[in-house]
């Protein structure tokens, strides 16, 4: 029942920064998922992947993940590239 640590990423639908600084501890899956024969549905019986804790911050994460012995991994979080530019740019 491993985990992964990561720090939400800004939604690309909307220029927004909402809920971009909680850090989210979510568990991989450790059954394959299948097909529903009826109604072609894909699923699994692994509950624990439907788990999505967050946290405030990356020591919050990783401290609830050592005390419940939880074996999990922390993905960097990759920097933002701001591009400034002018509106006269455009016309250059």
């Amino acid at each position: 029942m491993a985990a992964r640590i990561y720090q939400r990423p800004k939604n690309a639908m909307q220029s927004g920064k909402a809920r971009t600084d909680e850090w989210v501890l979510d568990f991989e899956q450790t059954e394959a998922r299948r097909a529903d024969p009826l109604m072609g549905w894909t699923g699994s019986g692994d509950t624990q992947a439907q788990v999505q804790l967050t946290f405030p911050d990356k020591a919050a994460a990783q401290a609830y993940a050592a005390k419940h012995g939880i074996p999990a991994r922390v993905h960097a979080t990759p920097p933002r590239h701001l591009k400034l530019q002018a509106y006269a740019d455009n016309f250059r």
